[in-house]
């Protein structure tokens, strides 16, 4: 197989799971043997992500979706690199890169990758079209998503995230403990954790009301939100709810293993990397039946789904899984073998090498 040269562009490296997805892409690149470049902002956590990797970090900022300097920046790496395929990651670098690839002719294959439901005009869906070779959708929703705005299905590539297995074998079991701990938690709590930046939280919240019995609610990701207050107020006395903030991306799998479920109340998701880390330690998941939810959870087996807004369907969901420790730990079981299996990063590296390997053959 040819070895390709990469650029692999991302304006967006802060927390989300879109940086991990795009660091776990980049290193898997590399680790098949392609040389791979990474433009990024650094210091930030996705240039720490791919430290200690093969990866070549490139660090940039894109000043704007006009940004010229970044053009003729991108023109020169693409000729001292020798680039076969330029990789955009996030909404800043779509502009610019087809841009770049316009005023300077930049001759390299040039392949968007959109992680989240599309919502873009008519005008700039053929932009987004007519400037590259080929859009990649991390997920079916997102490429429906996509079509509904105008975009060709023939030139949209499903290629779904990937989540990578041996990561899961670093869980700090101590730092897990001492979690414990510090949030009291019994045999007879029900606790339901929530990784995710700000969401839909606040249905989570409304859901939890309806059940009984002592239930500790944690988010990590956001702090206390003054919107969400009056719920958080209007919750039974047994209930607890604890806003943890920004976690160090080290530290967020070690929480995983003090929840009962974990649930993911989004409209936007792609391919939740939260989602795989849950099922990829076994905890049972219940997420908004959007975007590329539906492609990970499969109903009643590896998890629930719930329609956006209703929330008596939620309670409904939680109370079963609440009553049901068998359920528990069958839907853990079987999220774990699709997280591991089918969702697993090596999958996502091998699709993205083979599409690769068409552009540039056509």
């Amino acid at each position: 197989m040819q070895q390709l040269n990469i650029l692999i562009t991302s304006h967006h490296a802060g927390m989300a799971g879109s940086t991990y997805s795009t660091a776990y892409l980049a290193i898997g690149l590399a680790a098949e043997g392609h040389n791979v470049y990474l433009s990024c902002p650094s210091p930030s956590l996705l240039s720490n992500l791919v430290k200690g990797s093969s990866v070549t970090l490139l660090p940039s900022e894109i000043k704007g979706k006009f940004d010229m300097s970044y053009m003729r920046q991108l023109a020169v790496w693409v000729a001292d690199y020798n680039i076969h395929l330029i990789n955009a990651q996030s909404s800043r670098d779509r502009y610019v890169t087809i841009l770049a690839r316009w005023l300077h002719r930049i001759p390299a294959k040039l392949v968007h990758t959109r992680r989240q439901m599309a919502l873009s005009s008519p005008l700039l869906s053929w932009f987004y079209q007519k400037g590259t070779d080929k859009n990649i959708a991390v997920s079916e929703g997102v490429k429906q998503s996509l079509i509904k705005i105008g975009i060709n299905p023939s030139h949209i590539e499903v290629i779904h995230n990937g989540t990578p297995p041996e990561k899961y074998e670093r869980i700090d079991n101590v730092l897990s403990q001492r979690l414990i701990k510090k949030f009291d938690i019994q045999d007879c709590d029900f606790v339901i954790g929530c990784v995710a930046r700000k969401k839909e939280q606040h249905q989570l919240l409304q859901a939890v009301q309806k059940l009984v019995g002592s239930v500790k609610i944690i988010f990590v990701g956001i702090e206390a939100q003054a919107d969400y207050q009056s719920l958080v107020d209007a919750l039974p006395d047994t209930h607890t709810v604890y806003f943890c903030g920004k976690v160090a991306n080290q530290d967020v799998l070690s929480y995983y293993p003090m929840f009962d479920v974990k649930v993911l109340p989004s409209t936007i998701e792609g391919l939740s990397q939260s989602l795989l880390e849950a099922m990829a330690i076994g905890v049972p998941v219940v997420a908004t039946n959007l975007g590329g939810n539906a492609e990970l959870i499969e109903e009643g087996n590896n998890g629930f789904l719930f329609e956006h807004q209703d929330v008596a369907q939620l309670a409904r969901i939680l109370s079963r899984l609440q009553k049901d420790p068998h359920l528990r730990n069958q839907m853990g079981s079987q999220g774990r073998k699709t997280a591991v299996e089918k969702f697993s990063i090596h999958n996502t590296v091998d699709n993205h090498i083979t599409l690769f390997s068409k552009l540039l053959e056509a």
